[in-house]
């Protein structure tokens, strides 16, 4: 029966996951959709199912991006950009696509922060990019949000110039206005294509031309495919449909030349021989029961072996060697079951003692001097606090794995599959810790601490200050105070509040997960080579 209840709410989450999925793939809605095609001109995502060899294997990026953010301005779904990896011509590339049915495709905070995070990951995993713009360039009622900061608009034209450098292939196709500072991005690109009628690209528009200079010009001739092909000679390439444009990108990427690899091992893939949707029934319901972290690991590595390191040391933390479609990973999760020490001792699942944190720092630091790239599995409460862990040095040795994690060099993909709080999600490579992909299940929960802790801690904060004041609370206050307060952190600790802020790059289906790492592994072993590693000063 407990099976069948981890399975049903699994189902129930992915139901909700897929609900809100749905409502944002259609972007700025079914009316903005039509006007796209009365204008001959195909959205983003059917722009990018064009270009692919396989959509199906198509792997999303930021689709949750701006979820629930931006209510006062319409919203703005995925951010008002649709991204992701995906083959093309047989070329694993990154794709950005404006998604002209949001506000014309305007860039608010969150969309030049899913930008540059896809620029991060091209620069890291050495992938060619693909831009596909139509966009009326910054969202002005939020221009000091998007404008003039380090992590702001400007720093695409910049990542522009250093991923020329670095060798990295930019390619952009106008589908569209391409307006302002935006005219940068393709003009920064290696090649630029131009679609006629609807493409264009300008530093300032007629209306603006009209006010600055009282010149009366329309949109073609100031910046028009024709203008920028025969006369500016800005763009390479002109083409009367967007077909015809996209079907070029297809033959620039499939010349490219092949680039080097970073070597990460990889053999014929074999299935696991548990199901991928046997996370299910096993993971548990409300992440509230204890779970043996092997049976999860079982459903994504290949024949659902794992070679464990250390097996009766540090037992709340499991770490081994596997593959997983082939590729050989280590792989770091906690283990959740309630575990008995060599001493007869009890420890809490999910919680990092000292001699896990000892065990899991020693292990990434042996991946790293394999070249065998990292896999984190994270369902973390933090680590163990009182006074017998702090006597034992539980800060030297909680250090002593994020010092590993920080600067470990091999590749880092973490899974958030159920609690990610405080100290732990950082040790377990968080965001904060530069993970070349970060994915979570719709079970994550992202905070501090947990939701009653932290609403309990709350309270006692409040209700101190209102007797300090000279105020009295009833019973009845505090446990109304107790429930809005427990409300409103769970709501921040969602999965799709993070999403929405790309703390993680996506919320998967537990079943995807396999999938999900092969293909983020196959991307970093474009990475021509690894620095070596250092680790600095601590202590021992």
């Amino acid at each position: 029966m407990e099976i069948n209840r981890n399975e049903e709410s699994m189902r129930k989450a992915l139901t909700e996951r897929l609900a809100r999925w749905e409502k944002i793939a259609v972007g700025g809605g079914h009316k903005a959709i039509a006007k796209q095609h009365e204008r001959n001109k195909l959205t983003a995502r059917e722009r990018i199912r064009y270009l692919l060899d396989e959509p199906e294997a198509f792997q999303e990026i930021g689709a949750f991006a701006g979820d629930g953010m931006y209510a006062a301005d319409g919203g703005c779904p995925a951010g008002g950009t649709v991204a992701g990896i995906g083959k093309v011509s047989g070329r694993l590339c990154v794709i950005l696509a404006n998604d002209q049915t949001v506000k014309a495709g305007a860039w608010f905070p969150i969309t030049g922060k899913k930008n540059l995070r896809m620029q991060e990951i091209a620069m890291e995993n050495h992938l060619p990019v693909i831009y596909l713009v139509d966009s009326a360039g910054v969202f002005l009622p939020m221009q000091d949000e998007i404008f003039p900061d380090k992590e702001h608009f400007g720093r695409i034209f910049r990542n522009n110039a250093r991923m020329s450098a670095m060798g990295i292939t930019q390619i952009s196709a106008v589908m569209g206005p391409c307006v302002a500072g935006g005219a940068y991005l393709p003009i920064m690109s290696d090649e630029t294509l131009m679609v006629e009628g609807n493409g264009s690209i300008f530093l300032a528009g007629p209306y603006l031309v009209k006010a600055a200079i009282g010149e009366d010009v329309d949109v073609e001739t100031l910046g028009g495919a024709n203008t920028h092909n025969a006369i500016s000679g800005i763009a390479d390439y002109q083409f009367k449909t967007e077909e015809e444009c996209l079907d070029r990108i297809k033959q620039i990427i499939g010349k490219l030349g092949r680039p080097a690899t970073a070597g990460f091992d990889r053999i014929a893939a074999a299935p696991p021989q548990k199901a991928a949707t046997d996370t299910y029934s096993i993971f548990p319901e409300g992440n509230a029961r204890p779970y043996d972290v092997r049976e999860l690991i079982a459903c994504i590595t290949d024949y659902s072996v794992l070679e464990e390191f250390k097996a009766s040391y540090g037992k709340t933390i499991v770490c081994g060697y596997a593959r997983i479609d082939g590729w050989a990973v280590g792989i770091v999760a906690n283990q959740r079951l309630i575990v008995k020490t060599q001493k007869g001792e009890m420890q809490l699942g999910g919680v990092i003692y000292n001699d896990s944190a000892d065990k899991a720092a020693r292990f990434i630091l042996n991946c790293n001097q394999k070249k065998i790239p990292l896999v984190f599995l994270q369902d973390v409460t933090g680590f163990m606090v009182g006074s017998r862990s702090e006597h034992a040095g539980i800060i030297k040795d909680g250090a002593k794995l994020v010092n590993a994690v920080a600067n470990s060099v091999v590749p880092k993909i973490t899974i958030i599959t159920g609690n990610s709080y405080g100290a732990g999600n950082y040790a377990m490579c968080g965001k904060a810790y530069d993970p070349r992909f970060i994915y979570a299940w719709p079970t994550a929960r992202i905070a501090v601490m947990g939701g009653d802790q932290a609403a309990k801690t709350l309270l006692q904060i409040q209700v101190a200050g209102l007797k300090a004041q000279g105020k009295t609370i009833s019973a009845q206050e505090e446990q109304e105070l107790l429930q809005e307060i427990r409300g409103r952190y769970e709501a921040q600790a969602s999965p799709y509040y993070a999403a929405a802020r790309l703390w993680v790059d996506e919320i998967i289906d537990p079943a995807e997960t396999r999938n999900r790492i092969s293909l983020s592994l196959e991307a970093a072993n474009h990475q021509p080579f690894l620095a070596p590693l250092q680790t600095g000063v601590f202590q021992v």
